[in-house]
């Protein structure tokens, strides 16, 4: 059973990072490259490096700039994910060198950037949901990711925003606002495919029929929950709260199930930024 699940998740990450180096190929050479824009990170260096010095492909390009970033992968992430991680930038330089799709033929720049910039993200987010990473910042990300909790696409943004301030000393300012524009749309598609598809959310339920709901939340819903002992403030009365944490899909259940028991519960929902745990935890698997 291990093994055979350990071969089904090797699939999986295998499929992934396919999938994500296809649409970022689909992107780079299909719109960013016909329309002089960057990309971000070390494709977006690789690809500022092709611009200024053409006889260089965009392939070996990547492969070079994300040497060093391996050995910090390997000593802060750990092996499993340098050896995928190795893997995905060569599946990506690979996807780069041979899926030509030819210009796409969005002629509005900006519709161009948006595009190119939902398409990277999408591939970024697969690929980061794989075991590994395409490498360049994505490996970056990860690090900060595991030991300050950051976002992502909030680290590939800010990193680029030395390669965007390149971009516009040694190429034109107009190119770096629509590069600005593709990158947005990345980071923010990559946080969605990453974080935003796995949200948990934090549910609070007062109500003077809590072992009913309670009971639903077990059975029904089958997550798990605790009973927190309160007081009302202005009646002085004692308070039981639910408090649970679910996936984003169950949450209409959720409401329903309150609803059927106690219309006049009162119930908060909030956002989680990460939980862990058997079960209901969202963290990535690097």
């Amino acid at each position: 059973m291990a093994v055979g699940h350990q071969i089904g998740r090797g699939a999986l990450s295998l499929a992934l990072i396919c999938a994500g180096s296809l649409l970022t190929a689909i992107a780079v050479n299909g719109i960013l490259l016909p329309r002089s824009f960057l990309s971000g990170g070390f494709t977006g260096l690789a690809l500022l490096i092709h611009y200024l010095a053409p006889g260089w492909s965009v392939s070996l390009l990547y492969l070079l700039l994300n040497l060093p970033l391996y050995l910090l992968g390997w000593r802060f992430v750990g092996r499993r994910f340098f050896a995928w991680s190795v893997a995905g930038a060569l599946i990506l330089a690979a996807a780069l060198q041979w899926i030509q799709p030819g210009d796409l033929g969005v002629n509005d720049r900006i519709l161009a950037a948006l595009l190119a910039g939902i398409l990277v993200g999408g591939g970024t987010g697969l690929i980061l949901r794989s075991l590994g990473s395409s490498g360049g910042t994505d490996i970056l990300a990860v690090m900060l990711y595991k030991r300050f909790s950051l976002k992502p696409g909030s680290t590939v943004l800010g990193f680029n925003c030395t390669v965007l301030a390149g971009a516009a000393l040694l190429l034109s300012l107009e190119g770096a606002l629509y590069t600005l524009v593709y990158l947005f749309a990345s980071a923010k598609i990559t946080d969605l495919v990453v974080v935003g598809l796995s949200q948990r959310k934090a549910v609070f339920i007062i109500s003077a029929r809590w072992r009913e709901i309670a009971d639903g939340i077990l059975h029904r819903i089958q997550r798990g929950a605790t009973i927190l002992e309160g007081r009302g403030a202005y009646t002085g009365e004692p308070e039981h709260i639910i408090y649970a944490v679910i996936q984003f899909s169950e949450l209409p259940r959720i409401k329903e199930l309150v609803r059927i028991h106690d219309p006049n519960a009162f119930m908060v929902v909030t956002d989680t930024l990460e939980v862990m745990g058997q079960r209901i935890g969202n963290q990535p698997h690097w």
